[in-house]
């Protein structure tokens, strides 16, 4: 069975071009040629390009190219390696998901930030850290106090206690401070850890789906591999 460039770019609604520079990528095996010059695919063709777009929600773009690029070189355990570091990432992103919720919920209701604002010593004996840590995350960026315009004191407002009693959750759960200075961005945008349940909800659907589409891409790469 013969297939055109537009027979394979119609059933995803792509232009030809397009099917022409995945077959000159690699994501599709070289096509055969007819005198006239003319490509000829194949059914073959037709699976690759359906395996690499089932591909593409569950590894992204550029993954989902190299993965079928390794497949038609014969390469098929560096396939599986990528595919194995995709599912690595998605497991760290729903361990970090479950943490920050957690952390979150840690805060409340009990754990909010008492009224009034604290200087760093008290707050740091509170946490049972050194004050000095109190200062590094500063550094970072996590929370920065306003200072007492007399003494040069560090103040701690409310919200600026929620923040680093959140990224005391973090750390303790193992979490980098450029990954916890996001979070922390998130609950700010959000205006407080109840708001940002919408976004960890968001979150969390956006992992589910990324999963589903994972198993359908391995669906298809099965089909692919197991296609004469």
């Amino acid at each position: 069975m013969r297939l055109r460039p537009i027979d394979l770019a119609r059933e995803h609604g792509l232009s030809t071009q397009a099917v022409r520079n995945y077959e000159e990528a690699g994501i599709l095996p070289p096509a055969e040629r007819a005198p006239s010059g003319y490509r000829r695919y194949a059914p073959r063709h037709a699976a690759a390009l359906r395996t690499f777009l089932a591909l593409i929600p569950a590894h992204g773009h550029a993954t989902a190219g190299t993965i079928m690029r390794a497949v038609n070189d014969g390469a098929v355990e560096d396939a599986l390696r990528l595919i194995d570091r995709s599912h690595a990432q998605l497991a760290d992103d729903r361990r970090t998901l479950e943490e920050v919720a957690d952390a979150l919920h840690d805060l409340a209701p009990t754990h909010q930030p008492e009224p009034g604002a604290t200087f760093i010593g008290p707050l740091a004996d509170r946490l049972g850290i050194r004050p000095a840590t109190l200062r590094k995350w500063e550094r970072a960026g996590l929370v920065v106090p306003r200072r007492d315009p007399r003494t040069g004191y560090r103040v701690y407002a409310p919200a600026d206690v929620r923040d680093v009693l959140l990224a005391h959750q973090l750390r303790r759960g193992g979490h980098g401070l450029e990954q916890i200075a996001r979070v922390l961005e998130q609950v700010r945008t959000a205006g407080g850890p109840e708001p940002l349940q919408a976004a960890l909800r968001a979150w969390r659907e956006r992992l589910t789906a990324r999963g589903l589409a994972m198993l359908a891409g391995a669906a298809a790469l099965d089909a692919y591999l197991g296609a004469p």
